[in-house]
């Protein structure tokens, strides 16, 4: 359970943010959550190198008519770093969305997908088709002749794992490299729209030993994640999820060919690029990303009449 204090009458349906933590198998997890109790829910799972920090402007933008609740994935953000008993990789993230779902009893809900949290989220998709309602994908990656110019450092590791090469990954697990991660692709005139709080606070919270081999092993492990590319693709086909498709074309690692690959086995998904956009459209695109996500959740995730308005006893979830 959620470890925060119940106060009878709390009124549900309020846009705030709140901030929690449950404890999953021994591991303390922080997550943000908002919205009325009973409405549907949409799971927001967040990227590289960010955490659920990521969300926090669109989650007040959502929680009038939709409960929203987004986590930080163990080993990012305030979540814990487990030492034994869990797995840094695709399929170990996969694992927690199972448990994390089942400690907040979340049985049905649409998914955000966003980067690193594409993959980890089809993964959980595939083995519970039948909780996922619907899917947002953002500049997230399944297609392997259109992944751009900024996995040539990657592809070079995994051809030749020298220390050379390692050299390279290991720059990147940096303060410098989280900045240019964050605004080292869109225009002067985009740049200034993306907080340095994005790198500055959250690098302090990945810069130590084990947190910063975590994620040099993520980026090692995107060779093994391709392999599960072709099996991503397969379960959009075969369940053919109701898919809003948001993409930044200005990213080096996703271009716009990305995005529109997902329409091969998705025909009918939506589909919007904002052109001067890149990795980070919630940052820098709000305002223009809101009205077609309101609308594909409106249709997708309708909200019940009462939800905004109805009172619980003890503290949401």
């Amino acid at each position: 359970m959620a470890n925060a204090n119940p106060r009878k009458n709390d009124a549900a349906g309020t846009t705030a943010v709140t901030h929690r933590t449950v404890q999953i198998d021994g591991v303390e997890v922080f997550y943000r959550a908002a919205g009325p109790v009973g409405a549907p829910v949409l799971l927001l799972l967040h990227g590289y190198p960010c955490s659920s920090f990521q969300y926090r402007a669109l989650m007040p933008a959502l929680a009038d008519r939709w409960r929203v609740v987004a986590p930080d994935f163990p080993g990012f953000g305030y979540s814990g770093t487990p030492e034994e008993n869990f797995v840094f990789d695709f399929d170990g993230y996969a694992h927690f969305l199972d448990r994390f779902t089942a400690a907040l009893a979340l049985r049905r809900y649409a998914l955000y997908l966003h980067d690193y949290g594409s993959q980890i989220g089809l993964r959980h998709a595939m083995r519970r088709a039948g909780r996922v309602t619907a899917l947002i994908i953002q500049n997230g990656d399944i297609y392997e002749d259109t992944l751009g110019p900024k996995y040539a450092a990657i592809r070079a590791y995994w051809n030749d794992p020298s220390e050379v090469h390692l050299a390279v990954l290991e720059r990147a697990v940096s303060e410098e490299g989280f900045r240019d991660e964050f605004i080292g692709e869109v225009s002067s005139r985009v740049a200034p729209r993306l907080a340095p709080d994005l790198w500055r606070l959250h690098w302090p919270l990945m810069d130590t030993p084990v947190r910063r081999g975590i994620a040099l092993g993520l980026m090692k492990g995107l060779k093994d994640n391709l392999r599960w590319f072709p099996r991503y693709q397969d379960y959009l086909r075969t369940y053919r999820p109701p898919t809003l498709i948001l993409w930044g074309p200005q990213d080096g690692y996703m271009p716009i060919e990305a995005g529109r690959a997902y329409l091969r086995d998705l025909p009918d998904a939506q589909f919007h690029a904002f052109d001067d956009g890149g990795h980070w459209l919630l940052e820098t695109h709000l305002a223009e990303v809101l009205p077609p996500l309101r609308d594909f959740l409106g249709r997708h995730l309708p909200a019940p009449a009462s939800a905004s308005t109805r009172t619980i006893e003890g503290v949401p979830v």
